[in-house]
């Protein structure tokens, strides 16, 4: 298997009551994770994260960008897709900040046939992650994009053509595997079809398919030897990210563990 770093999302760490940056570095580090992603922007400053690392050996490998559900770059309303982008904005120089090498963005959400349809999704989040693709360069951060159930892209084709549009390689995709197993040929025909010059980056979770939902790891029906092999094929290598339940320390641990095995890290 090729080389993957295991990661866990900053909302899995329920070690300690409102944990600081510190304490997710702490747990994340101790429950055998190689890093972790945060969010912003808003949740956390530049120096309580380069204080808590002066610490704790964990690297941040990726931001989440905060609020891209509710502040979407789809938004019917001109000035709530501009604050979108500045989310969006702020996120990648968080990132930046803090030595992450990504941002993870949900383009957007399909909510209405009229005012905020599939088509308009694509046409509008790609006009505005157009606007940011020069900070991204500027400062070596990449827009790893997710399509998140969110009734855009339900197709590879269809995704395949929205990143490529960027022409971009700061542009890509943050593949997940439970999200993308819902789907026709499930997550493997996904990896082999979008390819290693498309995924930026992995999120792991399982799916249920009897009832369409996500869940922890060897709880769906995911073919976790199948993505093994379709990993293998186009040569991904890199971060992995767990975005299943969490829990204190014993259950991180459990995570990293099933993670080793879902994905055959040694």
């Amino acid at each position: 298997m090729n080389h993957l770093l295991k990661a866990v999302k900053w909302n899995m760490v329920k070690t300690v009551k409102n944990p600081t940056v510190e304490d997710l570095l702490i747990a994340a580090r101790d429950s055998g994770f190689d890093g972790i992603t945060l969010s912003a922007p808003g949740e956390y400053s530049v120096q309580e994260v380069w204080k808590a690392r002066d610490k704790v050996d964990l690297p941040v490998h990726n931001i989440n960008v905060a609020d891209h559900w509710g502040t979407r770059l789809s938004d019917p309303a001109p000035a709530v897709r501009q604050r979108a982008l500045r989310n969006t904005l702020d996120a990648i120089q968080f990132a930046s900040d803090v030595g992450a090498s990504s941002i993870l963005q949900v383009i957007g959400k399909a909510t209405n046939r009229e005012t905020e349809n599939a088509a308009q999704v694509g046409e509008r989040s790609a006009e505005q992650l157009k606007k940011a693709i020069p900070l991204a360069a500027k400062v070596g951060v990449r827009i790893a994009c997710e399509n998140v159930k969110n009734g855009f892209a339900t197709s590879i084709q269809e995704w395949a053509d929205y990143l490529d549009q960027f022409d971009s390689p700061f542009v890509g995709a943050f593949f997940d595997i439970g999200n993308h197993d819902r789907y026709d040929g499930g997550a493997p025909a996904w990896i082999r079809g979008l390819g290693y010059q498309r995924i930026i980056k992995v999120d792991v979770k399982d799916h249920h398919h009897a009832t369409e939902r996500n869940c922890a790891l060897f709880e769906g029906e995911v073919k976790w030897a199948d993505v093994r092999k379709a990993l293998s094929e186009i040569n991904y290598q890199g971060w992995c990210t767990a975005e299943v339940p969490g829990g204190d320390l014993e259950q991180l641990k459990g995570v990293a563990e099933r993670m080793n095995k879902a994905l055959g890290i040694a």
